[in-house]
Parts: C-alpha cells; sequence; structure tokens
C-alpha cells in the first residue's frame, strides 16, 4: 500500500478554538483543517492581523502532501512555543492541520518551562475542540438485481460492511452502495451464494471518507 492510500487523520472540525489563563496571561488555541501551505499561511497571516495587539501568535502545520510540516516561535524564547505545538498535533496523528496559539502577556514570566506546558496546553485545547476523524478509502459500488431478489440482497449487505446510498427503482433494483476497500470479493461471493450467480457488485470508483474518531 502505498503512502497515497493509507488511512489518516484530519481535524473533525474545520475551525475550533479554546482559552485559558496562566498567571494573567491569555492563551488562545485557534484550530483548521487545511490542504495546502498556502492555506496555512493564510489563516496565521489572518490572526495576526485580527489580533494585531497580542504579543505572539505561535503556530505549527502539518500538511499529508509531501508530508511538510512547519512551526514558529514567534519570539517566544526557541524550543518553547512551535515545537511543543508540532509535538501535539504528531502525537494526535493528525494531518492537513493548521494551529495558532495566541498570547496575550499578562505581566508575569512563565519561564521556559511554564511556557513549553503553556503552548502545549493551548494545542491540546485546540485538538480536544475540533476533534478527530480518520479517513479511510471507500469504494462505491453498484449492484443490479430483479426485485424477487432485492430482498436478498438487501439481507447481506450489512455482515459484509456495506451501506446503502442510493437505490434506483427501474426494470430492476439498482442500489448504489459504500463499502471498504478490500471487501468486494467477499462481497460478490456471498452475493452469488444467494442469488445463484446472478448478481454482483461492480466498483465505480474509490475515495477517502471521514468517521469521527475522537
Amino acid at each position: 500500500m502505498t503512502a497515497e492510500e493509507k488511512d489518516y487523520k484530519v481535524p473533525f472540525s474545520d475551525y475550533a478554538e479554546d482559552s485559558f489563563v496562566e498567571k494573567r496571561s491569555k492563551f488562545t488555541g485557534r484550530l483548521w483543517r487545511v490542504e495546502t501551505a498556502e492555506e496555512a499561511v493564510s489563516k496565521i497571516r489572518e490572526m495576526r492581523e485580527t489580533y494585531w495587539d497580542a504579543t505572539h501568535h505561535c503556530y505549527a502545520y502539518i500538511l499529508r502532501e509531501g508530508n511538510l510540516m512547519r512551526y514558529s516561535d514567534d519570539g517566544e524564547p526557541q524550543g518553547t512555543a512551535g515545537m511543543p505545538m508540532l509535538d501535539v498535533l504528531r502525537h494526535a496523528g493528525l494531518v492537513n492541520v493548521c494551529c495558532v496559539v495566541t498570547r496575550y502577556f499578562g505581566g508575569i514570566l512563565l519561564g521556559t518551562g511554564g511556557l513549553v506546558r503553556a503552548y502545549t496546553k493551548g494545542a491540546q485545547l485546540a485538538v480536544a475542540a475540533a476533534g478527530i476523524q480518520q479517513m479511510s478509502r471507500f469504494a462505491t459500488l453498484l449492484i443490479a438485481c430483479p426485485y424477487n431478489l432485492y430482498g436478498a440482497v438487501q439481507q447481506i449487505l450489512p455482515a459484509q460492511d456495506c451501506t446503502i446510498e442510493d437505490v434506483d427503482y427501474g426494470a430492476d433494483v439498482t442500489l448504489t452502495v459504500i463499502q471498504p476497500v478490500g471487501r468486494l470479493d467477499a462481497l460478490n461471493a456471498a452475493l452469488a451464494e444467494a442469488t445463484a450467480g446472478t448478481v454482483y457488485a461492480e466498483q465505480m470508483e474509490v475515495t477517502f471518507r471521514g468517521r469521527r474518531v475522537q
């Protein structure tokens, strides 16, 4: 299986945020689902322009294409913000994600360890607010069957991990079905047994689909 065919995880929500206060400094973690570096950079720029009076806008983003990772401490001591945030995203297994933690300085220094904990927490809260979905490959299948075999076909589908997306009642009944990739042979074997070899599923396309896992 190639890298392009493997399951991967992305934020469940397109956007999420959460905030907390640590020794009078306010930290707000914001997280987006993005597809390109340009989109990630645009979100970072938007935060800097919208919250221009904030002390820091530290960020991290990961893209599936090219396994691209970028981060910035944005003026905080080196290694105290961007890398801890990137570690949170990597630990969650996320790609196509951009996280910005904005800090309004409250007048009390947090120290190196305190900053690492604060920016880690900001990213963790943003991830928790967004949720996580796993993207897996699913095949779209067409199954045409006579009306007298429709009931038998319907009974087989749940056990074969199939979900009916559409039914067309024409000369025959034609079902559009979604199934995880790799199960087609088992489905066709079950259909053949139940219909005396008269009904089979035909694969039309394969696409990634998401389901929430966290």
